[in-house]
This record gives C-alpha cells, sequence and structure tokens, in this order.
C-alpha cells in the first residue's frame, strides 16, 4: 500500500494519503474520488529488513471499495481500530510489525535482540490516550539449524541421541520456524517445523522413500544424495504444502528468514528514566507524521501525570536471639544482617554434587563450608560434614548419576533410620536444560529437596548471596524466615481476629511457538499457617488452552451412592486445617 501511495498518490487517489491496517482495511481522512477501483502495483527489488536477504519484484492487483464512513462515531471500536492504523503507518518502512509491537533489528550471529516499541490508542478516563512502552524480542537469524540448536542446548551436537528434556526445548522454541532444505534445487521452497522426532535418524523409516524398501532416513539420505548424517539425532518434523508430515535431518536445514522465537534471550531492565526518555523520544516524531498531519492528529510532548500513593511498609519480625529483633524496611528492601530467622530449619543431612568443570573440587567444598556456616549464623541447625565427601559429574547423563548416587546416600541413612535432608547442586553458568533435568528428578522422582547454585556465585562466595541461599534453604526445609509484627501481636486487620485462609490464583497461557496441543496452566496458592499468614502451599493443574476461567477449582463426581466433592480449593482447606487445627472461618481470594 505504501507504493500504491506512491505511485498513484497525487492522481488517481487525488491527493489522499490512506492508511492500511495489512488486511482488508483503508483509512482517508477524506473520500476517494472513486467508489470502487483497481490499481496494478510492482514492488520493486528489496532487501528484508530484519535479515537482510534480497526479495524479488512482485506483482499484485489492488481493488478499492467505499465500505463505510465513521464521522463522529468516536466511541465505536472501528474508530479507535482506524486510529491505530494511521500511527502504525509511521514505522512500517523502517520497522518489523509482530502483533501491536514494532522492533528494529541489532547485528548478531545466530540469536539476536530486536528492540523497539508497543503502540495503542485507547479510551480512558482522560480521554483518548496513546498507551506506548518499550518492548524487546528475540530473534533467529538466518544460519544452519544445526548450529541454532547447539546454542540453545549449550552443547556441541555430535552424534549423541536427545533426552525427553532436550527434545521438549527445541521442539517448543522451533515450533512453526521456516527452514530452506539445503539439498533441493528448489532453493525457496519452504518447510515449517512441526516438532523434534523422539527417535534417531537411523531408527526413522523415511516418508520420502517411494521404493516401498522401508529404508531408514540415514539410508535413504546416503543413497539419494551421498550425504551421511548423523545417526542418533532426532530429525525435525516438517510440513509443506505437499507433505504433511516430513522428517529431514538437521544438518540439511538452514532457517529461512529472522524469525521470532521465545524464550532464548533475557533482556535487562532500564532505569526508569533511561525508560521514560526511549519513550519520550519515541513519541517526538508523531506530530511530523504526514499521516498524523493528515488526519489531522496531535500529541503532547509530555508523559501523563497520574496520582499515586506508596503504601508503607510492614513492620518485619525476627528472632529474640539476633541483635535486631524488628526491621522496618526502607525503599522496599531489607537483609540478615545482625538479624536470625525467626523459626530455623534443620538440615542434618546432606550432600553436594558438582556439574560446573571449571569449579575445582576445592572450590566447591570450600563454599559448601562457607554456605553452612552462613546457614548456622542465620538461625539454622545446620550440620556441617556431609553424606559423603563431594562429588564432580559430567550433565551429559545426569538422571542415571543422580539415581546412583541417590542409592549411595540411602545406603548410608537407611540403617539410621534417616533422609536425604538437602542436595546441594553446583550448576555451570551456562546449563541448557540441566537446572530443569535435575529439579524434575530431585522433586518428582527422588522426593528430594535441593537447592542449585551457579558456578560465577560459587567463585565469588559473597556473603549476601550466601545469605539469600540460607533463605531459600531455610523455607524448603520448614523453617519461616520472617513474620509480620502485626501478625505476631494479633494486629493485623480481618486476618488476626478469626482463622483465615488466602488464596491466589492466576493461569498462564502457552506462547506462540509452544504447539496447539500445549494446555494453559492453572495455579493456586494458599496459606498455610494462621495468624502468620507466611508459609504457602501451591497447586497447579493443566487445562484447555487459553481457557482463562480456572477447571479445576471445585469438582463434583457422582460415584453412584452420592457425590464427592473434590478440587483445588478442597485440597488447600484439608491441608490448612491439618497445618494450623483450625478450620477457615474467613476467605480472601487474590485473582491475578
Amino acid at each position: 500500500m505504501i507504493q500504491l501511495a506512491k505511485l498513484y498518490g497525487q492522481s488517481r487517489l487525488g491527493g489522499r494519503l490512506p492508511a492500511y491496517d495489512g488486511k482488508k482495511s483503508l483509512y482517508t481522512s477524506r473520500p476517494f474520488p472513486f467508489t470502487c477501483e483497481a490499481f496494478k502495483v510492482t514492488l520493486p527489488d528489496q532487501e528484508n529488513i530484519l535479515c537482510g536477504l534480497p526479495r524479488g519484484k512482485r506483482h499484485f492487483r489492488v481493488q478499492i471499495t467505499l465500505d463505510k464512513v465513521l464521522f463522529g462515531r468516536i466511541d465505536s471500536e472501528e474508530f479507535y481500530q482506524a486510529f491505530n492504523t494511521i500511527l502504525r503507518e509511521l514505522f512500517l518502512g523502517r520497522y518489523c510489525l509482530v502483533g501491536r509491537s514494532f522492533y528494529k533489528s541489532q547485528p548478531g550471529e545466530g540469536l539476536k535482540n530486536c528492540c523497539g516499541f508497543y503502540q495503542r490508542i485507547q479510551n480512558t478516563q482522560m480521554g483518548i490516550s496513546l498507551n506506548i512502552d518499550i518492548s524487546c524480542k528475540p530473534f533467529i537469524n538466518p544460519l544452519p539449524v544445526i548450529n541454532l540448536v547447539a546454542l540453545l542446548l549449550n552443547r556441541d551436537i555430535s552424534d549423541d541421541p536427545f533426552d525427553f528434556c532436550e527434545r521438549l526445548k527445541v521442539s517448543k522454541d522451533l515450533c512453526d520456524v521456516e527452514v530452506n532444505f539445503t539439498l533441493e534445487k528448489n532453493a525457496d521452497k519452504k518447510y515449517r517445523i512441526t516438532g523434534l522426532t523422539s527417535q534417531g535418524s537411523s531408527q526413522l523409516p523415511c516418508p520420502c522413500d517411494d521404493s516401498g524398501t522401508g529404508k531408514t532416513v540415514v539410508e535413504y539420505f546416503k543413497e539419494t544424495y551421498r550425504r551421511t548424517i548423523r545417526s542418533r539425532v532426532p530429525c525435525l518434523k516438517v510440513r509443506d504444502q505437499e507433505k504433511p508430515t516430513t522428517y529431514l535431518p538437521m544438518e540439511v536445514c538452514e532457517i529461512s528468514d529472522a524469525k521470532q522465537i521465545s524464550y532464548l534471550l533475557s533482556v535487562a531492565c532500564q532505569h526508569p528514566m533511561d525508560h521514560e526518555k526511549t519513550i519520550l523520544q519515541t513519541v517526538n516524531p508523531y506530530n511530523e507524521d504526514p499521516h498524523a498531519k493528515e488526519f489531522g492528529i496531535t500529541f503532547e510532548n509530555k508523559l501523563t501525570i497520574v496520582k499515586g500513593r506508596v503504601l508503607p511498609p510492614p513492620v518485619l519480625k525476627f528472632n529474640d536471639q539476633g541483635k535486631v529483633k524488628e526491621f522496618l524496611p526502607k525503599v522496599g528492601k531489607w537483609n540478615m544482617r545482625l538479624k536470625q530467622m525467626v523459626k530455623g530449619g534443620e538440615v542434618n543431612t546432606w550432600a553436594c554434587i558438582n556439574f560446573a568443570s571449571d569449579i575445582t573440587h576445592a572450590a566447591a567444598v570450600a563454599f559448601c563450608d562457607e554456605l553452612a556456616v552462613m546457614c548456622v549464623i542465620s538461625g539454622m541447625n545446620f550440620k556441617g560434614d556431609p553424606v559423603l565427601p563431594l562429588v564432580n559429574a559430567k550433565p551429559n547423563h545426569v538422571r542415571p548419576f543422580l539415581k546412583k548416587h541417590y542409592q549411595r546416600f540411602m545406603e548410608i541413612l537407611r540403617p539410621l533410620h534417616k533422609e536425604l535432608d538437602l542436595l546441594i547442586v553446583i550448576l555451570p553458568d551456562k546449563n541448557g536444560t540441566l537446572y530443569g533435568d535435575i529439579k524434575r528428578i530431585c522433586e518428582t522422582d527422588l522426593g528430594l529437596v535441593s537447592q542449585c547454585c551457579l558456578a560465577k556465585h560459587v567463585l565469588k562466595m559473597k556473603p549476601q548471596y550466601l545469605t539469600n541461599i540460607a533463605l531459600k534453604i531455610n523455607m524448603k526445609v520448614g523453617g519461616r524466615n520472617t513474620v509480620l509484627l502485626d501478625a505476631v501481636v494479633g494486629n493485623l486487620p480481618r486476618v488476626s481476629n478469626t482463622p483465615t485462609i488466602i488464596f491466589g490464583a492466576d493461569v498462564s497461557h502457552p506462547h506462540h511457538g509452544e504447539g496447539r496441543s500445549s494446555p494453559s496452566i492453572a495455579a493456586v496458592v494458599a496459606s498455610q499457617d494462621w495468624p502468620e499468614v507466611t508459609n504457602y502451599a501451591g497447586l497447579v493443574r493443566p487445562q484447555a488452552r487459553h481457557e482463562e476461567i480456572i477447571q479445576g477449582l471445585f469438582n463434583e463426581n457422582d460415584c453412584g451412592s452420592g457425590c464427592i466433592s473434590g478440587g483445588m480449593i478442597k485440597e488447600h482447606l484439608i491441608s490448612f486445617m491439618r497445618s494450623t487445627g483450625h478450620i477457615p472461618r474467613r476467605i480472601i481470594f487474590y485473582r491475578c
């Protein structure tokens, strides 16, 4: 449409400057000199704004027909849709539009961070307002898929099979990404990734083989393309217009274009003053925009001031054995200096496994010693010696390694009628799926309390970091770090005077790229103590995709002899009664 306005703006369009929404709607400030007319538009050779790849000439036939007039209808949804379309025109030629956000690329290899902004016109109590904020998204640069997967997993992709978590991560991150098959003559043909195979290429029957001999993917590529591929590495599941499912080895596929992808890059937070400056720099060109002038739109060059108030912080109560027994946080912060946990937990049996190759055995032992000392200083009962000496491990086979050493620990503890209270795990800074693997195995398979620490923090051993880890460990083993003073003295409004349980609930939905089978996840937490209300238990349930109403709060099942009720609410109520000895007389429910 930009090219159409350039070609016909001063002639057949009557000097009008239209705004196009990218779909079927075109808006103008004044009527065109026609009600229906067709145009021929040719887009010249140009470079893709994100990836720098050339595009050839393309020919289009555009038909414009008058549909309706929005004059004076400022309360309609169509009015705000038109308003937002007009504003978008300023940046369409220089930015990439993703949803309602604009992004400008930054140079980089493989993965790059594209920074831009989000904008939307909305009707508020102050009138018509522009809502604008900074936005950053990760994108994939064109590169071989095998190289990208190595970046995702933070390891060399030789010929080792992928475990379940690695397959899940790669499938989620690459879902819907378009790739080119490098051995195909038609270089422009694109395939869309739908997932990863569970088997290696040597075990997969090739769907491309029409001979009926049952060749595997490895055999097919060896005979057809004289290409030896990795036999134990899974293949990409891809689809195109001709075949619903095809298997392609990773090493013969390339990312076809710059593509937005989730969960790959973390974006540093801006300081509030820098954030404001960036927003104002984005808004400043609005009043000089030809489309804004065409439609008579102007903006103030300053942010709107909204009145607010800062709630006073509550006074925190700590253990009376510390020098500081009560503390008023300042600027939302507090530390454990001269303080002790209000209820210290016990760690009588513990062990440590080091997965970081750059952390020496001596450094890991020194870190564990310092951590144990900090736990004791903070008010915990933490025995100084581990069940077994520290173990160094490689992250390749984490499941069998953890299970093997768990058995070793229990061979010592079982005759003493004890369990392993804590497993400390040292991780490399770039650990791919290792953290998730360890948490899943420890918490769901072995029933272990684990605490992971990154190598960079282990080397520095800063007291503040050790204190933070001690606070986490204390909560995990059943301790309590602090409570509100008002709760202790019975002065907490609507809570202290009667047994009260506090709920919090939210639903998280799958992001773009997680696959159509990914469910939404409902989470409900509830306080498990009274009157302190500082300990919370959490429950999660999968539910229908993009369903905002929590489906697992309450349910009834007819067993024939009567209805049996259940659900997350009932589970939390029973847990509350068991831990406090009280039936809650008041329920406070927060829904995010």
